[in-house]
């Protein structure tokens, strides 16, 4: 009953979000790069490629969970050199970055919609060993047709923030129908293994493997160094910089009004905004013109005296832009609700601020806050004072980024953890050192 309501109520949400989902490509750009993929319509050479070798397919829906995916992908690599991945992505800007990545042992594609027809075509072509999907990714279809296949499936990283939770609570019962089929869970944390058994995963299939998000072991090293474009901006060595990473709208006038309170006590301060959609650039800038600070583009070329604030408008490089910063805001945890990963910035070695509504990271926030390793603040005067204590004071930096680490420790490991657990799903075994 589950399967037919949902293939029948499922075509007419997709045409009712369809337009919202078509004007967020537009503005995002790039896709019409492979756009067929999303209809399971590939390539002859990629038909070609698939069919040569043992294909695992990975989905990192986002270029969140793709990171992840990289960093998984390197150490099951390095275990099955003769293993090949697919690594399918839903949005343009993940894509992207995953065809900039992709090497001669996986290669990137789009997730097909999740209608029957074009699932049971993208299988046909990939036929994978073992799907692993990343975080809260749960496709019916993909997932009902490859267990009909008997291709087992495994959700690695499962993260559930509190609104997910009481969502997934009330749809318990149909979601059971979906879950069921997961042979084995990996979960970010041992408090959320409660909401997966009452989502119908058997106790036996849960594996506490910690977030690979959050181990500092095989993460990719940071591949630039920007402090040259910096320089080539007009920015001096000793200049203070705070960076907003990720920022929501209006988060980007508290971080303007909190560099005029820095420039009182360091006239030479400067800013980096990363917005976490980069289409908003152009409004971002407008918003920040009445301010009457030196605006400029990170990919404008650029003449004349250093900006006050610099827009870090790309994608896939916020991580290295973190190795340029004093101090380090992460976004929508002012404005908007939920939060932003905070963990690239403390593997960068730099200290984080945040706002009250870090909910979509709440048990990292709480493990960050209780060991001393991260700020929270209230307003842009209180950010405004927690960065010049953090610009006046190295050693309190230095003390944020050590007790960060600390708060880290439980997840050390989690990579080679959740290998195993694909690796044991792949080769047909089911491993119990992991089990919850």
């Amino acid at each position: 009953m589950t399967r037919l309501l949902y293939n029948l109520l499922f075509p007419l949400a997709f045409l009712v979000i369809l337009p919202c989902y078509l004007a967020r490509m537009f503005r995002r750009g790039g896709y019409r790069r492979d756009f067929g993929q999303r209809f399971a319509r590939y390539t002859p050479e990629l038909r070609s490629r698939f069919d040569h070798g043992e294909w695992i397919w990975i989905h990192a829906v986002s270029v969140g969970e793709l990171l992840i995916a990289l960093k998984l992908l390197d150490e099951l690599h390095r275990r099955h050199p003769a293993w090949r991945f697919a690594v399918s992505s839903t949005t343009s800007t993940a894509h992207a970055l995953a065809l900039q990545r992709q090497t001669d042992w996986w290669v990137p594609i789009y997730t097909p919609v999740d209608f029957p027809l074009f699932v049971r075509r993208a299988l046909d072509a990939i036929r994978p060993r073992a799907i692993v999907l990343t975080e809260s990714e749960m496709w019916p279809n993909f997932i009902w047709t490859a267990r009909r296949r008997h291709i087992p499936v495994v959700l690695v990283n499962a993260r559930v923030s509190p609104r997910s939770a009481r969502r997934y609570r009330r749809f318990a019962p149909a979601l059971r129908a979906v879950t069921r089929h997961l042979q084995a869970v990996g979960l970010q944390e041992k408090s959320h293994a409660a909401l997966w058994a009452h989502l119908g995963v058997s106790p036996q299939r849960l594996h506490l493997t910690g977030s690979v998000k959050y181990d500092p072991a095989g993460d990719h090293p940071h591949g630039r160094d920007f402090r040259p474009v910096l320089a080539g901006f007009g920015f001096a060595p000793s200049d203070p910089v705070l960076l907003g990473g990720s920022t929501h709208e209006g988060e980007e006038e508290i971080l303007a009004q909190c560099l005029r309170i820095l420039r009182t006590r360091f006239p030479a301060a400067r800013l980096l905004i990363a917005p976490r959609h980069v289409e908003r650039t152009a409004k971002i800038a407008a918003s920040l013109t009445p301010t009457g600070f030196r605006i400029a583009r990170r990919t404008d070329p650029h003449t004349g005296p250093a900006p006050d604030i610099l827009l870090l408008d790309t994608t896939g490089e916020l991580r290295d832009w973190y190795a340029c910063a004093d101090a380090v805001f992460m976004g929508k945890s002012l404005c908007g609700s939920g939060g932003q990963n905070p963990v690239e910035a403390i593997l960068a070695g730099r200290p984080v601020l945040f706002g009250p509504q870090m909910e979509n990271f709440a048990a990292l926030r709480d493990a960050l806050l209780a060991a001393g390793g991260a700020v929270e603040i209230r307003d842009a005067n209180h950010l405004a004072a927690e960065t010049i204590r953090l610009f006046t004071d190295p050693s309190h930096r230095a003390k944020l980024v050590e007790n960060a680490g600390t708060a880290l420790r439980p997840h050390h490991g989690a990579t080679v953890r959740t290998a195993e657990l694909v690796e044991n799903a792949v080769m047909g075994s089911d491993s119990p050192r992991a089990r919850v």
